[in-house]
């Protein structure tokens, strides 16, 4: 997703586009409480990292730790897709997908492929292996969601589309 960042005298370069940076929503705390002098709570402890430069356009540094992702389990069809992957992690250039088991793996080079065309995970074993571990491990870690216990109609449909003119 894209991120428009705006801060007179602080953001300095005009339609700057920064293609390369990792940043997520989780990072915008630590950021601006750097960016604006603002102490951290005492015994605060963030999932996101503090990186100021990226978001005032001044570097292109990414984040560090892999950021993971768990699909609520009602947006399968929303998308068009009748079977979305539940669980995700981008580390680095790859964005790895997968089911809540582990099943149906897909891995895409960020760096050579922003659309997600090409899934690579065939050419990749140990980097499944690897990512398939972390995301389930990751997964198991947070209060139970419910999703792999789901089965039936409760997707939520895809929004109709508006006749025009009305």
């Amino acid at each position: 997703s894209s991120l428009i960042a705006w801060g007179p005298g602080l953001v300095t370069k005009q339609n700057h586009v920064n293609r390369t940076s990792v940043f997520s929503a989780i990072d915008l705390v630590p950021t601006l409480l750097d960016i604006t002098g603002s102490p951290h709570p005492k015994g605060s402890k963030y999932d996101g990292e503090s990186l100021p430069e990226t978001l005032l356009g001044k570097a292109s540094v990414a984040r560090k730790a892999p950021i993971y992702f768990r699909r609520p389990p009602d947006r399968d069809s929303f998308y068009g897709d009748e079977d979305l992957p539940d669980l995700a992690v981008r580390d680095g250039k790859w964005k790895f997908l997968c089911e809540y088991d582990g099943t149906e793996p897909e891995l895409f080079d960020m760096e050579k492929d922003r659309g997600e065309t090409k899934n690579v995970a065939t050419l990749h074993n140990e980097l499944v292996a690897k990512f398939t571990k972390a995301c389930i491990a990751w997964h198991k870690s947070l209060p139970p969601d419910n999703g792999p216990q789901l089965a039936g109609n409760f997707r939520r449909k895809p929004a109709k589309k508006k006749p025009k003119g009305k």
